[in-house]
């Protein structure tokens, strides 16, 4: 285990809902009674259901967590992604000694700093200061080596007005600052980070995420990041870790499970069409199809990467209403905002669109994206003022590449990196 840094082994918990332990006196008894006296297992561990939120179940049993067992090395930047209830917190409150697991145990090598909620491991009525060296003591340090690390710690977490006031006067975003500041800093061997970022403001997020990687990259040390960003985690991590119903669903490099997990979230499809009991809109427009064509107007699923291509939309205007706008957004299958794109053929905004069908077309050019799955989101706006009459996501397509090489200039023939693939206009070279 020389090179493993945490080591989850059969780590399973379990909840009854709505109490703690069991809370009950003919449960412990029985509880107590099979496993310390009859020496057997735990009768408990035989029964509860997948903690799914959006069902009822019939047990007051239910598994957060159900057999984990992954490995991570010294120096990785891990990844844990999955939806709301999947086990990721439950997961990192185990690995932090929050709470125990109800199976299974976690071998770590190493001090570990974790930011969990915000506020966790802080008492409320000493000052940030205070804190600083309350948490470091929790970690094992010295006054000498916090004394060392305690400017760095004050000036990262932009708190230096108010360090010596009691944080229970923090605002969240104070408190998440300072918090990961001390995590950071206080060189750990293991850094356990929760969505609580988000909690941050955008300049405080791409400071914590420059940290993680100096953490990770220029000190070797370990991290593990959950959340739903995921912009963030492909940009800071290498190894993911996908969590379904509890349970390890998938575990490979970070990009691969990051697509594997928003293809579970979409359902979109090149095609769809809405009635009057299901159709995207407001009460003003409401849509009722929408499609990709080719160059013939013919109904496409996929598209050849140095092909253009339109998105149609029609939609139901339901009564004579003021000038409304529409524009398009495209994300690629990362879930990275690529552009968005709004009408421009009509600059009466003081006219009045009449009650009716329409239907709009906009082309995007060939030889603009890489081969990748988009997807499209369609809003409807007005002016003067400002309002978003709704705005949801329609469609996906496939970009795809199998044209023969003389159909674009490129020498090279493979994925090119970056977002878009644009083929550019490259003047001769000249010799001067």
């Amino acid at each position: 285990m020389s090179d493993i840094a945490i080591k989850f082994e059969n780590i399973s918990k379990q909840y009854r809902l709505g109490l703690v332990s069991t809370k009950t006196i003919s449960h412990d008894l029985n509880r107590w009674w099979q496993t310390s006296v009859l020496r057997k297992e735990d009768p408990y561990l035989k029964i509860g259901e997948t903690n799914n939120r959006a069902t009822k179940g019939s047990s007051d049993y239910v598994w957060a967590l159900r057999d984990i067992d992954f490995e991570v090395k010294k120096g990785d930047v891990v990844g844990i992604i999955g939806k709301n209830g999947a086990g990721k917190s439950t997961l990192l409150k185990i690995l932090s000694r929050v709470t125990a697991p109800t199976t299974g145990i976690i071998k770590a090598q190493g001090r570990i700093a974790s930011l969990l909620e915000v506020g966790t491991g802080f008492h409320p009525e000493m000052t940030g200061r205070e804190n600083i060296y309350m948490n470091g003591s929790v970690m094992g340090m010295t006054k000498r080596e916090i004394n060392r690390k305690l400017d760095e710690i004050i000036d990262f977490a932009g708190v230096e007005r108010y360090i010596d006031t009691p944080v229970k006067r923090y605002s969240s975003g104070m408190t998440v600052r300072l918090g990961f500041a001390i995590a950071a800093h206080l060189d750990p061997e293991i850094l356990v980070v929760d969505e609580v970022l988000a909690v941050g403001d955008a300049e405080f997020q791409r400071k914590a995420i420059g940290k993680m990687q100096d953490v990770s990259k220029g000190e070797g040390r370990t991290v593990l990041f959950v959340s739903h960003n995921m912009t963030a985690v492909n940009d800071l991590c290498k190894k993911g870790v996908l969590l379904k119903d509890g349970s390890v669903f998938m575990e490979d490099n970070v990009k691969n499970v990051i697509i594997e997990y928003l293809s579970e979230k979409t359902e979109l499809s090149a095609f769809a069409e809405w009635n009057d009991n299901n159709a995207v809109g407001s009460d003003i427009v409401k849509l009722r199809k929408a499609y990709f064509i080719d160059k013939n107007n013919n109904p496409i699923a996929v598209v050849q990467i140095n092909e253009a291509f339109g998105v149609c939309v029609e939609y139901e205007v339901l009564s004579d209403t003021s000038f409304f706008t529409h524009g398009i957004n495209v994300y690629n299958k990362m879930e990275v905002h690529l552009f968005t794109s709004h009408d421009n053929s009509e600059y009466k905004h003081n006219c009045q669109i009449q009650k009716g069908v329409y239907k709009s077309v906009v082309w995007l050019p060939a030889d603009l994206f890489q081969n990748d799955k988009l997807e499209f989101s369609f809003a409807c706006m007005k002016y003067n003022p400002f309002q978003i009459l709704f705005h949801e996501k329609i469609l996906s397509i496939d970009i795809i590449e199998t044209f023969q090489a003389d159909t674009r200039p490129e020498l090279y023939r493979d994925y090119l990196p970056g977002l878009i693939r644009p083929v550019l206009n490259w003047n001769e070279r000249l010799k001067i």
